[in-house]
């Protein structure tokens, strides 16, 4: 049996760090100069100067502290803009936070002169987050470019991205198709030192597969360039390499002369970094020598220094009383406004109080003066015996007490939940009896309109809520629908399964449907009540408030799909019944 593990170690070193090295000197390096000849321009402005130095400096948090207060800033400038998100999005990069990096990257324009430097960093965030077939989509976007159009981006390390994406992806093929045209590329530009590593690459690359012919042909290649160059470090590795080849190959003679020949490179290496710390130490060394003598200005300029103290000590003390002063004055100022903002929000919490009094007043007076008038009606009919009128008046009168009802009981749940007096527990169901118990209680209102109604919830589905909370949002959302329906309408209830741990409940009408205004409205964060969108058809909206509250509760996600004229999806994501048993 062979020796593998020397070679599986070599190619962990030498094409993973693929992307993440070669492309970190791209950004640091090649970019650097054209940035700052790029953007002479703009470095009159001090906050953008300030924010560049930071940003080549690697001081990433001090890079996204002030990015951040210039584009809360208003401004036109499209281009300045572009650069603040791009400094935003490296920074993130490099601290790892790849969600927000990508997000960063998106809020840049196609116009931004390194917009594809841009798509490279993309494909860089996308293969550390292991999205392979993601990174490798971006990274053709740049090979496809012409040379002129790459700004620093050398062709060769795009390849060998390229195929170390397919490398993980287990498409070795297309790997070292990728592999052998950078090759190519780098043997057309007679870059020796990249082609040292880049031959050493492919034949790790080859040599993991068996393929040991085609392997040994290239580590043979990377030991003769290396000869050429004066890098301790890729001449080390190249005689290492053949020295695990000519171990496996059992000519253990070469073997050792390969291992020597790694050694004394390596030693090599170890003088050269011993003289540069030598270099250091003797400009620490001088450094020390600067500040003895500057300790010993110090003391002779000591003795006029303590008259001078004197004064420095009264100026203190009256800057400390000022301070003081300042303090208590910006403290009261403090005080002042806490107070202030505290009577606002009680005054906004009254307001929205007394709005909701007033919208639920005014739709209770309404449902009772129409039932008052529908009940005069109905005597009338009743003793003319016209029975066709009674059963409409009283299919109106069903209507409008149900109504009435699920305002008052909307009103009592909006209370309870404010006042945190609801009894909430969160238990393992299943969903399609809880969605089958609602719709019960609205066949004769879907009758009345001649609504189709379809549950289409499997019987497994299993999630994990408070019943009754979930219940109230059902009841709401299906009044809704209706509401919103025509006659002869159709009403959907289904679930689809878009992510690991949730489960998403729709509610699928063709009713009315709303406006993006409207829906936005609805979606907002807020008690206030929402602006009607249909004059005819009665609600405060406090329905939807409570809803959202109770989905809130539940740890759900509410969101709506709509489009006026072409009905509403009303979606509630609700956690699954994890395998674990956790909640």
């Amino acid at each position: 049996m062979r020796v593998r593990y020397n070679i599986i170690s070599i190619c962990c070193f030498l094409l993973c760090p693929i992307v993440l090295f070669s492309q970190q000197n791209v950004e640091q390096d090649a970019t650097q100069e054209i940035f700052k000849n790029e953007t002479k321009k703009l470095n009159y402005l001090p906050e953008f100067y300030k924010i560049q130095s930071f940003f080549f400096e690697k001081q990433w948090d001090s890079t996204l502290v002030y990015t951040m207060k210039q584009l809360r800033m208003p401004s036109d400038d499209v281009t300045l803009m572009n650069y603040y998100h791009f400094f935003r999005a490296g920074s993130f990069k490099n601290k790892e936070v790849f969600d927000e990096a990508e997000n960063e990257f998106s809020k840049i324009t196609p116009d931004f002169k390194f917009y594809n430097l841009v798509k490279m960093m993309l494909g860089e965030v996308a293969f550390s987050q292991q999205k392979f077939q993601k990174a490798i989509d971006y990274f053709k976007i740049v090979e496809s470019l012409q040379n002129d159009e790459l700004i620093g981006l050398k062709k060769n390390n795009i390849e060998e991205n390229i195929a170390t994406c397919y490398m993980h992806l287990k498409q070795l093929d297309k790997a070292e198709v990728y592999f052998l045209k950078s090759i190519a590329f780098l043997e057309v530009q007679k870059d020796t030192l990249e082609l040292v590593s880049s031959y050493g690459n492919i034949a790790s690359f080859y040599y993991n597969q068996y393929k040991d012919n085609q392997a040994i042909t290239f580590f043979k290649k990377a030991y003769q360039l290396s000869k050429l160059i004066s890098d301790f470090e890729p001449k080390q590795d190249a005689a290492f390499n053949m020295a695990i080849v000519e171990k496996n190959r059992k000519d253990f003679q070469k073997s050792i002369s390969y291992l020597e020949e790694h050694i004394r490179w390596k030693d090599s290496l170890n003088n050269q970094n011993s003289i540069w710390a030598a270099a250091e130490k003797e400009k620490e060394y001088a450094v020390r020598e600067e500040q003895i003598k500057v300790s010993l200005l110090e003391a002779e300029n000591k003795a006029k220094d303590a008259e001078r103290n004197l004064y420095l000590y009264l100026a203190i003390i009256l800057v400390l009383i000022v301070a003081a002063l300042a303090y208590f004055y910006k403290e009261k100022i403090k005080s002042n406004k806490i107070i202030t903002a505290q009577k606002e929000s009680l005054d906004e919490l009254n307001a929205m109080k007394d709005k909701l009094f007033s919208v639920v007043s005014h739709d209770l007076r309404s449902s009772v003066y129409a039932l008052k008038t529908s009940n005069t009606e109905l005597s009338e009919n009743l003793e003319a015996k016209n029975l066709n009128a009674l059963d409409d008046l009283l299919n109106t009168n069903s209507a409008i007490v149900n109504g009435a009802y699920n305002l008052l009981d909307n009103l009592l749940h909006w209370a309870l939940l404010q006042t945190e007096q609801s009894y909430f527990e969160m238990e393992n169901m299943h969903l399609f009896f809880i969605v089958e118990q609602t719709a019960y209680n609205y066949k004769p209102l879907l009758n009345d309109k001649k609504i189709q109604f379809e549950n289409n919830v499997s019987e497994d589905e299993l999630i994990v809520a408070d019943q009754e909370s979930l219940k109230i949002v059902l009841r709401n959302l299906l009044d809704n629908a209706i509401k919103f329906s025509n006659p002869n309408g159709k009403i959907t209830i289904y679930t689809k399964n878009t992510t690991e741990n949730y489960c998403d409940l729709v509610i699928e009408d063709t009713g009315l449907g709303m406006s993006e205004a409207t829906r936005l409205q609805l979606l907002e964060d807020s008690v206030a009540l929402a602006k009607k969108e249909n004059k005819h058809i009665i609600g405060t909206g406090l329905g939807m408030q409570l809803c959202k509250s109770m989905i809130q509760k539940n740890k759900g996600i509410f969101a709506i799909e709509s489009e006026l004229g072409k009905g509403t999806k009303m979606i509630v994501s609700l956690r699954k019944n994890l395998p674990n048993g956790s909640n």
